[in-house]
């Protein structure tokens, strides 16, 4: 079976469903495994599954567990241990009812020195991740998801924790969808709290480097034929509490809706290839954005192109997105274009690849008058540019070399040199939650920083990973002129799902 060969930043998302956090460095994960047939019927295996915006599988895992499809174990015979029966219990004797049941555990440790960029104690996290889900199929066309979430921190230097990472329990999904075939067409509708990943990895994303994802509440609809796919949707983020699950509500003041569409390229195209072309049109409206000084009322639309997939050994994943609209009474003009590409040294699923990506996000505008010219990106990968979340999409150019290579059969290493600087020196250097590093605009300096990255990942078995990280960020004039400092990262974890 032909499959797409994870790129730069899909391999970022493959690498997500396999173990959590991976980061921004390429992972050859092998094989996308088919969406789960109740989606819909038949026709919805027309349209190539690793394209249908509901993230990537890897080793029957996803990000998303209810993208995941077990139905392989309606037959007992490849049941070959406990957690193989908790995939598919058989309510009625037809197997059309049947319940699917989840869970993850990961145990992690977080060192980072300069914590904030600031010379002080280096800051330790002691984080652990409980999930449990459930997925009962009622019939061939409906079907309700649950899952709940538990996020524990402990360590040193902590600060204040966000309700990402310590939350006592959190109902991190909640939906119900209704699927079915229409002439042709395969149609579906989804409402309730939901991750979502309909999009460049770099904009949005569950974002499992945190403890707890982040879900959306409100409806996504969707209609794929063979070659052609639309999704819409409409829906408002989470705010979260750190208690239990009564603190976690609506958040009324963003909305976030748009379409999402795809349409495949014939196989013919550059000679023999699997591209896929992702149209998207989306409306931001946040009633608290900030922006320099001032907090005010932000419509931001974002008018992109995702071109992605393999063409030969090469693997690219590339977007180019104007950003419209008004903030605070001001008009918005910005640029966000993301290129990452790869090449196959090889045959093998587990041949190295080098490449590199190379990033533009506008700058400008934040403190002054006029036009607001800074990027963003809505919900994105927020490890991608720095583990330590130290960089984010708006002003920002970035230019990074990258090697992965398979020292072992089940090892995958990654590394990454990156240099950044800012589009604009009249503007501030922004962190991955969109805050600005304090006093940053007001200082010389275009180099942000030079960050080297190294990753291993060990795959004991589809269930079973050990991820160890290590970043070094050597900070330049645009941030030391502002009294920061260099930082390393270490971070090393341990991942089991069923």
């Amino acid at each position: 079976m032909s499959m797409l060969t994870c790129s730069w930043r899909t391999a970022c998302a493959a690498a997500l469903a396999l173990v959590p956090a991976t980061g921004a460095f390429a992972q050859n994960t092998g094989p996308k495994e088919a969406a789960n047939p109740s989606q819909a019927a038949p026709v919805s295996e027309a349209y190539p599954v690793e394209a249908i915006g509901d993230g990537v599988t890897s080793g029957g895992y996803n990000q998303s567990r209810w993208a995941e499809d077990w139905t392989r174990y309606r037959n007992p015979a490849k049941r070959d241990d406990p957690i193989d029966r908790l995939k598919f219990i058989p309510i009625a004797a037809d197997g059309d009812v049947y319940l699917t049941l989840s869970g993850e555990l990961r145990l992690r440790v977080n060192q980072t020195t300069n914590p904030n960029l600031l010379n002080s104690e280096a800051q330790r996290q002691d984080i652990n991740r409980i999930v449990g889900g459930a997925d009962l199929h009622l019939g061939k066309h409906i079907r309700v998801f649950g899952e709940l979430a538990h996020g524990g921190l402990a360590g040193r230097n902590l600060g204040t924790p966000a309700a990402t990472l310590r939350n006592d329990l959190v109902v991190q999904q909640s939906f119900v969808d209704v699927t079915g075939t229409v002439s042709g067409v395969d149609l579906g509708v989804r409402y309730g709290r939901q991750t979502f990943a309909d999009g460049p990895n770099l904009m949005v994303v569950p974002r499992d480097n945190n403890t707890i994802f982040f879900v959306y509440n409100g409806t996504r609809a969707w209609a794929r034929g063979k070659t052609l796919r639309a999704d819409v949707f409409d829906f408002r983020t989470t705010r979260l509490g750190f208690g239990g699950t009564g603190d976690d509500v609506t958040d009324q003041a963003r909305r976030f809706s748009g379409i999402s569409a795809g349409v495949v390229l014939p196989k013919s195209f550059l000679g023999g290839s699997k591209l896929f072309v992702d149209p998207f049109l989306w409306r931001l409206r946040n009633t608290a954005a900030v922006w320099g000084p001032r907090t005010g009322r932000e419509v931001r639309d974002f008018y992109g192109l995702h071109v992605w997939g393999d063409a030969g050994p090469v693997n690219l994943d590339w977007t180019i997105n104007h950003q419209g609209g008004s903030y605070d009474g001001r008009k918005i003009d910005a640029w966000l274009i993301l290129l990452a590409q790869n090449y196959k040294l090889g045959k093998s699923k587990t041949a190295p690849r080098v490449g590199f990506h190379a990033d533009y996000a506008s700058g400008g505008g934040a403190y002054g008058t006029g036009t607001l010219r800074n990027a963003l990106a809505p919900f994105g990968n927020n490890i991608y540019y720095s583990y330590q979340l130290f960089a984010t999409p708006t002003n920002l150019i970035a230019f990074a070399p990258n090697v992965t290579f398979s020292p072992l059969k089940a090892v995958r290493v990654s590394a990454e040199y990156q240099l950044s600087w800012r589009d604009t020196t009249s503007d501030a250097v922004y962190r991955a939650n969109g805050t600005a590093f304090a006093r940053t605009q007001n200082v010389a300096g275009r180099k942000i920083a030079d960050t080297a990255r190294l990753q291993a990942v060990w795959s004991i078995s589809p269930r079973i990973s050990v991820t160890g990280r290590y970043e070094h960020l050597m900070a330049g004039p645009a941030l030391t002129n502002a009294g920061y400092k260099s930082s390393d990262f270490l971070a090393g974890w341990v991942s089991l799902r069923f």
